[in-house]
C-alpha cells in the first residue's frame, strides 16, 4: 500500500481539529517603520537534504549529547511560505538559508507536487500530513497576492481571528490530537495573544506508519545499552531477523560505522539507522560526515542482507527555539524590528518574527513509527548471519525514497 498525504483544515473560528506530531510556528509582531536560478529536480533534492543536515547539525550542537528529533521538512515549509511575503535582504537571507528560491521558476512547485503525488491516498499505508495554517489578526489586511499564494502552498489555510483577545485560548496553544487514539497534547505560546501579535504561522508534519515487516513483541527483551557517559542501562529492545538494505562504511579517519534501512509499509518511506561500529567511537565523529552526497551514496550502495536487527524502543519529544538556530543559518533580518521586511504580506503594518518555535515527536515500537534531516563502502562478507545491534548511541532519519526528502532526523543517546 502507498502512503497518503492528508491536510486537515482548521475551522473558521481558528481551532485546529487535528494535532500534528511536529509543529513549527512563526509569529509576526507589529514593527516600527523600517528605513534565482532555475534548478533541476536532482539539484533541489540535494539542496533540501543539505538544509536538513545543516539544521540538524546546528540543533545538535546546542543540545550536546541528549536525545533529539527535528523535522527539517516542517521547518523548510515555514521558510518557503515566508518567501512569498519577504522582500529585500530579508528575502535573500531566507533564500540563502534554504539554498533555493520559490520564486525562481516552476521547478520548486513541481518538486512539491511530486512529493505530494509520491504518496497517493491509501487507507492502510503510511500517513504523511504536511501543511501550514496562517492565523491572521482581524486588524491586518493581507495583500491579495500573498493571500492567494499562501493558500495554495503546501496545503496551507488562512484563518482570520482576534489574536489580541486574551479570552481566545486557541490562538495561544498548539493543540495536537493523535490521529490514532485521540490523545491530546498542548503547549502554551507566551507571545500569542499579545496586542502586537498579528500573524501566526504554524507548519505541521504528522507521520504514522507500520513497518514493512513488524518486530515481534514476543522477541523483545531487556538488553544493555551504553550511554555516551559510559553508563550501561537495561532497556526494552526489539528484535527480528529480516532481509534489509545494509552496509558498512568508513570515515576519512577510518572510523567504521554501519547503516541499515528499515522500510515502512509500501516501501515508499524508510528509516535509516546509523551506528558506529565500535563503542569507543563518539557518534559526533560519524555525524560530522553527514551530507546530501553521503546519504545518496548510502541509499544507492546498501545491499540486501539477511541479518539480526536489535533496536531499542524509543520515544523522543524535542522543543527548540528557532530564534537561536536560524540566525546561525544566516536568517537574521527577519527577527529584527528595524531591518525585517515583510511588506509582501501586508502594506498596512511592518512585521517581524517575534517567535520561532519548533516541536517534534517520534515514537518507535514493534508495530512501527509515529512521528509528530567522503566515505567508502565496505560490504560485510560473513558465513553467519550478520548482526545490527543498536546498543549504543545512534543517528536516525526518515526519508522518502523517490524524492529523497528528509522528514525527520535525530539521535538516540539514552532510550530510557
Amino acid at each position: 500500500m502507498e502512503p497518503s498525504i492528508r491536510c486537515e483544515r482548521a475551522p473558521e473560528h481558528g481551532t485546529v481539529s487535528r494535532l500534528p506530531v511536529t509543529n513549527s510556528s512563526v509569529y509576526f509582531d507589529e514593527n516600527f517603520s523600517p528605513p534565482g536560478l532555475s534548478l533541476s529536480y536532482e539539484e533541489l533534492k540535494e539542496l533540501k537534504t543539505e538544509f536538513a543536515i545543516s539544521l540538524y547539525r546546528h540543533v545538535s550542537e546546542a543540545e550536546n549529547r541528549t536525545n533529539l528529533v527535528v523535522s527539517p521538512a516542517s521547518v523548510a515549509v515555514s521558510l518557503e511560505l515566508l518567501q512569498f511575503g519577504a522582500q529585500g535582504n530579508t528575502l535573500l537571507e531566507l533564500q540563502d538559508a534554504l539554498g533555493y528560491s520559490i520564486h525562481a521558476d516552476q521547478s520548486m512547485q513541481d518538486f512539491m507536487h511530486t512529493v505530494d503525488e509520491a504518496v497517493t491516498d491509501s487507507s492502510q499505508g503510511p500517513v504523511v500530513q504536511l501543511g501550514c495554517s496562517l492565523f491572521v489578526d482581524a486588524g491586518v489586511q493581507l495583500l491579495p497576492d500573498f493571500a492567494e499564494r499562501a493558500s495554495r502552498w503546501a496545503n496551507s489555510s488562512l484563518l482570520q481571528t482576534n489574536l489580541s483577545d486574551p479570552n481566545i485560548t486557541h490562538t495561544r496553544e498548539w493543540i495536537t490530537t493523535d490521529l490514532a487514539d485521540g490523545d491530546v497534547r498542548g503547549m502554551t505560546l507566551e507571545s500569542a495573544g499579545s496586542s502586537l501579535s498579528q500573524v501566526t504561522l504554524v507548519s505541521t508534519l504528522y507521520f504514522r506508519s507500520m513497518w514493512q515487516q513488524k518486530f515481534s513483541f514476543m522477541d523483545s527483551q531487556m538488553l544493555p545499552f551504553t550511554t555516551p557517559e559510559g553508563l550501561t542501562l537495561k532497556v526494552p529492545t526489539m528484535h527480528h531477523t529480516a532481509e534489509v538494505n545494509y552496509g558498512q562504511f568508513q570515515t576519512a579517519a577510518l572510523e567504521a560505522f554501519s547503516v541499515v534501512e528499515l522500510p515502512y509499509l509500501g516501501e515508499k518511506l524508510s528509516m535509516f539507522l546509523v551506528l558506529p561500529s565500535h563503542k569507543r567511537t563518539p557518534l559526533s565523529q560519524i555525524e560530522s560526515h553527514l551530507s546530501a552526497k553521503t546519504i545518496t551514496l548510502w541509499a544507492n550502495s546498501l545491499k540486501r542482507t539477511k541479518m539480526d536487527i536489535f533496536l531499542p524502543r524509543f520515544s523522543i519529544q524535542s522543543l527548540f527555539d528557532l530564534k537561536t538556530v536560524l540566525p546561525a543559518l544566516g536568517i537574521r533580518d527577519a527577527f529584527d524590528p528595524i531591518t525585517a521586511n515583510f511588506k509582501g504580506i501586508s502594506e498596512q503594518d511592518s512585521l517581524y518574527i517575534s517567535e520561532a518555535i519548533h516541536k517534534a515527536e517520534i515514537e518507535v515500537t514493534e508495530d512501527g513509527t509515529r512521528a509528530s534531516g567522503a566515505t567508502a563502502m565496505v560490504l560485510l562478507k560473513r558465513s553467519r548471519t550478520p548482526v545490527f545491534k543498536a546498543d549504543r548511541p545512534f543517528t536516525f532519519f526518515l526519508r522518502q525514497a523517490n524524492t529523497g526528502s528528509v522528514l525527520f532526523i535525530g539521535r538516540v543517546t539514552n532510550p530510557s
